[in-house]
Protein backbone atom coordinates (compact mmCIF):
# COMPACT_ATOMS: atom_id res chain seq x y z
CA UNK A 1 0.00 0.00 0.00
CA UNK A 2 1.25 3.48 -1.26
CA UNK A 3 -0.08 6.38 0.55
CA UNK A 4 0.68 10.63 0.86
CA UNK A 5 0.40 12.28 4.26
CA UNK A 6 -0.71 15.99 3.42
CA UNK A 7 0.59 18.45 5.82
CA UNK A 8 1.60 21.84 4.36
CA UNK A 9 2.81 23.76 7.58
CA UNK A 10 3.79 24.39 9.73
CA UNK A 11 6.55 22.97 12.20
CA UNK A 12 4.31 22.39 15.58
CA UNK A 13 1.05 21.15 13.11
CA UNK A 14 4.23 18.26 11.63
CA UNK A 15 5.94 17.51 14.68
CA UNK A 16 2.42 16.76 15.67
CA UNK A 17 1.44 14.48 12.83
CA UNK A 18 4.26 12.03 13.53
CA UNK A 19 2.86 9.72 15.82
CA UNK A 20 0.29 8.76 12.93
CA UNK A 21 3.38 8.76 10.48
CA UNK A 22 5.05 6.13 13.11
CA UNK A 23 1.87 3.96 13.66
CA UNK A 24 1.05 3.99 9.90
CA UNK A 25 4.40 2.72 8.72
CA UNK A 26 4.65 0.17 11.80
CA UNK A 27 1.73 -1.26 12.14
CA UNK A 28 0.55 -1.49 8.02
CA UNK A 29 4.27 -1.82 6.50
CA UNK A 30 3.39 0.85 4.15
CA UNK A 31 4.89 3.22 1.61
CA UNK A 32 4.36 6.55 3.04
CA UNK A 33 5.10 9.84 1.12
CA UNK A 34 4.44 13.44 2.77
CA UNK A 35 3.28 16.50 1.00
CA UNK A 36 4.51 19.84 2.36
CA UNK A 37 6.06 23.29 2.05
CA UNK A 38 9.67 23.25 0.75
CA UNK A 39 10.65 25.67 3.82
CA UNK A 40 9.50 23.01 6.24
CA UNK A 41 10.76 19.88 4.93
CA UNK A 42 13.70 19.91 7.68
CA UNK A 43 11.14 19.26 9.89
CA UNK A 44 10.89 15.50 8.52
CA UNK A 45 13.87 15.46 6.52
CA UNK A 46 15.46 12.38 9.05
CA UNK A 47 12.17 10.84 9.90
CA UNK A 48 13.07 6.75 8.95
CA UNK A 49 9.60 6.18 8.35
CA UNK A 50 8.86 7.97 5.32
CA UNK A 51 9.52 6.64 2.02
CA UNK A 52 9.75 10.46 0.47
CA UNK A 53 9.00 13.76 0.71
CA UNK A 54 7.54 16.31 -2.18
CA UNK A 55 7.71 19.64 -1.60
CA UNK A 56 5.78 23.10 -3.05
CA UNK A 57 6.87 26.64 -2.84
CA UNK A 58 3.09 28.07 -3.90
CA UNK A 59 1.29 26.11 -5.80
CA UNK A 60 0.49 22.38 -6.33
CA UNK A 61 1.21 21.92 -10.05
CA UNK A 62 4.43 22.13 -8.84
CA UNK A 63 4.89 18.68 -8.32
CA UNK A 64 1.36 17.78 -9.26
CA UNK A 65 3.19 15.46 -12.47
CA UNK A 66 5.89 13.67 -9.81
CA UNK A 67 2.61 12.68 -7.20
CA UNK A 68 0.46 11.34 -10.32
CA UNK A 69 3.21 9.05 -11.32
CA UNK A 70 3.12 7.57 -7.95
CA UNK A 71 -0.53 5.84 -8.08
CA UNK A 72 -1.39 6.46 -4.46
CA UNK A 73 -3.85 3.83 -2.77
CA UNK A 74 -4.56 6.41 -0.16
CA UNK A 75 -4.09 10.45 0.40
CA UNK A 76 -4.41 11.36 3.75
CA UNK A 77 -5.59 15.02 4.16
CA UNK A 78 -4.69 16.45 7.31
CA UNK A 79 -4.18 19.88 6.36
CA UNK A 80 -7.98 20.24 4.80
CA UNK A 81 -7.59 23.48 2.92
CA UNK A 82 -7.94 24.22 -0.38
CA UNK A 83 -4.56 23.18 -2.02
CA UNK A 84 -5.66 19.89 -0.31
CA UNK A 85 -8.52 19.52 -1.72
CA UNK A 86 -7.04 19.99 -5.04
CA UNK A 87 -4.54 17.54 -4.77
CA UNK A 88 -7.23 14.96 -3.73
CA UNK A 89 -9.34 15.61 -6.69
CA UNK A 90 -6.64 15.41 -8.71
CA UNK A 91 -4.57 12.39 -7.91
CA UNK A 92 -8.27 10.82 -8.00
CA UNK A 93 -7.33 8.12 -4.64
CA UNK A 94 -8.93 7.41 -2.42
CA UNK A 95 -8.92 9.79 0.46
CA UNK A 96 -9.13 10.72 4.04
CA UNK A 97 -9.84 13.67 5.22
CA UNK A 98 -8.92 15.42 8.92
CA UNK A 99 -11.56 16.86 11.09
CA UNK A 100 -10.55 20.61 11.61
CA UNK A 101 -13.58 20.87 14.01
CA UNK A 102 -13.50 24.84 12.41
CA UNK A 103 -17.05 25.55 13.56
CA UNK A 104 -16.01 24.45 17.15
CA UNK A 105 -12.76 26.61 17.39
CA UNK A 106 -15.37 29.71 15.57
CA UNK A 107 -17.69 29.44 18.83
CA UNK A 108 -14.95 29.23 21.20
CA UNK A 109 -13.43 32.56 19.70
CA UNK A 110 -16.06 35.02 18.64
CA UNK A 111 -19.03 33.18 21.24
CA UNK A 112 -17.01 31.99 23.73
CA UNK A 113 -19.38 28.51 23.83
CA UNK A 114 -16.46 25.67 24.62
CA UNK A 115 -17.86 22.72 22.12
CA UNK A 116 -14.70 21.62 21.80
CA UNK A 117 -13.71 17.94 21.96
CA UNK A 118 -11.39 17.00 24.39
CA UNK A 119 -9.22 15.14 22.57
CA UNK A 120 -5.66 16.17 21.78
CA UNK A 121 -5.12 17.15 18.12
CA UNK A 122 -2.71 14.11 17.53
CA UNK A 123 -5.68 11.42 19.12
CA UNK A 124 -7.69 13.09 16.02
CA UNK A 125 -5.26 12.63 13.38
CA UNK A 126 -4.78 9.16 14.32
CA UNK A 127 -8.50 8.66 14.04
CA UNK A 128 -8.11 10.23 10.36
CA UNK A 129 -6.87 6.81 9.87
CA UNK A 130 -8.67 4.47 11.87
CA UNK A 131 -10.13 2.73 9.41
CA UNK A 132 -6.99 1.36 7.98
CA UNK A 133 -6.41 -0.21 11.48
CA UNK A 134 -3.92 1.85 12.75
CA UNK A 135 -4.08 2.50 16.65
CA UNK A 136 -2.07 5.11 18.85
CA UNK A 137 0.88 2.95 19.76
CA UNK A 138 1.19 5.38 23.09
CA UNK A 139 4.92 6.91 22.14
CA UNK A 140 4.54 10.10 21.95
CA UNK A 141 5.78 12.32 19.04
CA UNK A 142 9.57 11.83 16.95
CA UNK A 143 11.53 14.47 16.28
CA UNK A 144 15.20 12.95 15.08
CA UNK A 145 18.22 15.03 14.69
CA UNK A 146 21.32 14.10 12.55
CA UNK A 147 24.61 13.52 14.55
CA UNK A 148 26.09 16.44 12.65
CA UNK A 149 23.49 18.41 14.30
CA UNK A 150 23.80 17.90 17.75
CA UNK A 151 25.22 20.93 20.14
CA UNK A 152 27.47 20.58 22.93
CA UNK A 153 26.21 23.60 25.59
CA UNK A 154 29.96 23.69 26.96
CA UNK A 155 31.21 26.94 25.25
CA UNK A 156 27.35 28.77 25.81
CA UNK A 157 27.52 27.82 29.33
CA UNK A 158 31.03 29.13 29.79
CA UNK A 159 30.08 32.34 28.57
CA UNK A 160 27.09 32.89 31.15
CA UNK A 161 29.94 31.89 33.59
CA UNK A 162 28.82 28.37 34.56
CA UNK A 163 30.72 25.10 34.60
CA UNK A 164 29.71 22.72 31.35
CA UNK A 165 27.65 20.25 33.43
CA UNK A 166 25.37 22.88 35.20
CA UNK A 167 21.86 22.17 34.31
CA UNK A 168 20.65 25.25 32.47
CA UNK A 169 16.72 26.60 31.25
CA UNK A 170 15.79 26.57 27.19
CA UNK A 171 13.53 29.54 26.85
CA UNK A 172 11.83 29.47 23.69
CA UNK A 173 11.47 33.49 23.09
CA UNK A 174 9.35 33.11 19.55
CA UNK A 175 6.24 32.15 18.26
CA UNK A 176 4.33 32.76 14.70
CA UNK A 177 2.09 36.13 15.99
CA UNK A 178 3.09 38.74 18.45
CA UNK A 179 0.04 37.77 20.65
CA UNK A 180 1.48 34.35 21.60
CA UNK A 181 4.46 35.58 22.75
CA UNK A 182 5.60 37.77 26.12
CA UNK A 183 6.98 41.30 25.29
CA UNK A 184 10.70 41.17 25.95
CA UNK A 185 10.34 43.57 28.85
CA UNK A 186 8.56 40.33 30.34
CA UNK A 187 10.91 38.13 29.17
CA UNK A 188 13.90 40.15 30.85
CA UNK A 189 11.92 40.27 34.16
CA UNK A 190 11.45 36.95 34.43
CA UNK A 191 14.85 35.73 33.56
CA UNK A 192 16.56 38.26 35.96
CA UNK A 193 14.60 36.30 38.17
CA UNK A 194 16.00 32.80 36.98
CA UNK A 195 18.44 31.30 39.64
CA UNK A 196 19.75 29.25 36.93
CA UNK A 197 21.82 29.93 33.17
CA UNK A 198 19.43 30.84 30.57
CA UNK A 199 19.73 29.87 26.98
CA UNK A 200 17.35 31.79 24.28
CA UNK A 201 15.87 30.06 21.32
CA UNK A 202 14.68 31.58 18.60
CA UNK A 203 14.80 31.72 14.52
CA UNK A 204 16.27 34.44 12.39
CA UNK A 205 13.09 36.51 13.22
CA UNK A 206 14.50 36.80 16.87
CA UNK A 207 17.40 38.29 16.53
CA UNK A 208 17.10 41.28 17.73
CA UNK A 209 14.69 40.85 20.49
CA UNK A 210 17.47 37.40 21.87
CA UNK A 211 20.34 40.57 21.54
CA UNK A 212 18.09 42.89 23.76
CA UNK A 213 17.04 40.63 25.94
CA UNK A 214 20.51 38.82 26.59
CA UNK A 215 21.81 42.63 26.85
CA UNK A 216 18.91 43.36 29.88
CA UNK A 217 18.73 40.33 31.26
CA UNK A 218 21.74 39.17 33.31
CA UNK A 219 25.46 37.84 32.08
CA UNK A 220 23.47 34.33 33.04
CA UNK A 221 21.35 34.79 29.88
CA UNK A 222 23.12 33.87 26.21
CA UNK A 223 21.21 34.40 23.22
CA UNK A 224 21.45 31.93 20.60
CA UNK A 225 18.58 33.31 18.52
CA UNK A 226 19.78 32.96 14.44
CA UNK A 227 22.87 31.18 15.65
CA UNK A 228 22.00 27.79 15.03
CA UNK A 229 19.09 25.85 12.50
CA UNK A 230 16.40 23.97 13.69
CA UNK A 231 18.26 20.53 14.23
CA UNK A 232 20.60 22.19 16.53
CA UNK A 233 18.22 24.46 18.77
CA UNK A 234 16.52 21.23 19.24
CA UNK A 235 19.84 19.78 20.35
CA UNK A 236 20.33 22.62 23.18
CA UNK A 237 16.22 22.26 24.07
CA UNK A 238 16.78 18.27 24.54
CA UNK A 239 19.73 18.99 26.70
CA UNK A 240 17.69 21.34 28.73
CA UNK A 241 16.89 20.88 32.36
CA UNK A 242 13.47 23.01 31.86
CA UNK A 243 12.02 24.29 28.58
CA UNK A 244 9.83 27.48 29.14
CA UNK A 245 7.73 28.06 25.78
CA UNK A 246 5.25 29.70 24.56
CA UNK A 247 2.84 27.82 22.15
CA UNK A 248 4.78 27.48 19.18
CA UNK A 249 6.62 24.29 16.81
CA UNK A 250 9.75 24.07 19.47
CA UNK A 251 7.02 23.28 22.71
CA UNK A 252 5.84 20.14 20.31
CA UNK A 253 9.86 19.05 19.63
CA UNK A 254 10.44 19.69 23.38
CA UNK A 255 7.33 17.67 24.18
CA UNK A 256 8.95 15.04 21.56
CA UNK A 257 11.97 14.58 24.01
CA UNK A 258 9.77 14.40 26.87
CA UNK A 259 10.98 17.50 28.16
CA UNK A 260 9.62 18.79 31.59
CA UNK A 261 7.53 22.18 30.08
CA UNK A 262 6.55 25.48 30.99
CA UNK A 263 4.14 26.00 28.59
CA UNK A 264 2.98 29.91 28.40
CA UNK A 265 -0.05 30.63 26.75
CA UNK A 266 -1.21 34.17 25.77
CA UNK A 267 -4.37 34.56 23.12
CA UNK A 268 -4.55 30.62 22.31
CA UNK A 269 -5.58 28.08 24.55
CA UNK A 270 -4.59 25.13 25.40
CA UNK A 271 -8.48 23.66 24.95
CA UNK A 272 -7.63 23.74 21.24
CA UNK A 273 -6.47 20.39 21.70
CA UNK A 274 -2.71 21.53 20.96
CA UNK A 275 -1.15 21.67 24.90
CA UNK A 276 2.43 19.58 24.51
CA UNK A 277 2.09 15.88 24.15
CA UNK A 278 3.99 13.04 25.80
CA UNK A 279 3.74 9.07 25.88
CA UNK A 280 1.49 7.63 27.43
CA UNK A 281 1.16 7.89 31.49
CA UNK A 282 3.61 11.23 31.31
CA UNK A 283 2.88 14.47 31.94
CA UNK A 284 5.77 16.76 32.07
CA UNK A 285 3.80 19.88 31.28
CA UNK A 286 3.11 23.20 33.63
CA UNK A 287 0.38 24.97 31.59
CA UNK A 288 0.44 28.76 32.76
CA UNK A 289 -2.34 31.08 31.24
CA UNK A 290 -4.47 33.90 32.69
CA UNK A 291 -8.04 32.01 33.05
CA UNK A 292 -11.18 33.75 33.01
CA UNK A 293 -10.34 37.00 30.37
CA UNK A 294 -13.50 37.46 28.51
CA UNK A 295 -11.59 38.08 25.72
CA UNK A 296 -9.36 35.43 25.35
CA UNK A 297 -9.23 33.32 23.08
CA UNK A 298 -9.25 36.21 20.30
CA UNK A 299 -7.96 33.88 17.73
CA UNK A 300 -7.43 30.20 17.00
CA UNK A 301 -4.26 31.49 15.92
CA UNK A 302 -2.74 35.02 16.51
CA UNK A 303 -2.37 38.56 15.96
CA UNK A 304 0.23 40.48 15.39
CA UNK A 305 -1.07 43.23 18.58
CA UNK A 306 -3.42 42.91 20.87
CA UNK A 307 -6.96 43.59 19.23
CA UNK A 308 -8.08 44.99 22.69
CA UNK A 309 -4.77 46.84 23.44
CA UNK A 310 -3.88 45.97 26.76
CA UNK A 311 -2.70 42.37 26.16
CA UNK A 312 -3.87 41.20 29.23
CA UNK A 313 -3.69 37.40 28.75
CA UNK A 314 0.33 37.81 28.68
CA UNK A 315 0.94 41.02 30.51
CA UNK A 316 -1.01 39.63 33.95
CA UNK A 317 1.00 36.67 33.59
CA UNK A 318 2.63 36.38 37.40
CA UNK A 319 6.43 36.07 36.86
CA UNK A 320 5.71 33.58 40.09
CA UNK A 321 3.78 30.88 38.38
CA UNK A 322 6.73 30.23 36.21
CA UNK A 323 9.63 30.52 38.74
CA UNK A 324 7.50 28.02 40.81
CA UNK A 325 7.74 25.37 38.52
CA UNK A 326 11.96 25.90 37.98
CA UNK A 327 13.14 26.24 41.42
CA UNK A 328 11.14 22.65 42.05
Amino acid sequence: MKILLIRFSSIGDIVLTTPLIRCLKLQTNCEIHYLTKKSFQGVLAHNPYLHQIHTIEKRVKEVLPTLQKEQFDYVVDLHHNLRSQQVKMLLRSQSLTFDKINVQKWLMVNFKINRLPKVHIVERYLATVAQLGVKNDGLGLDFFIPSKDEVAPTNLLFEAGFKADTPYIAFVIGAAHATKRMTSEKIIELCRAIPLPVLLIGGPTDVEAGKMIAANAGAHVVNTCGNFNLNQSASLVRQARWVISHDTGMMHIAAAFQKEIVSIWGNTIPDFGMYPYYAQNVQRNITVEMKGLGCRPCSKIGFEKCPKGHFACMNQIPNEAVLKVISS
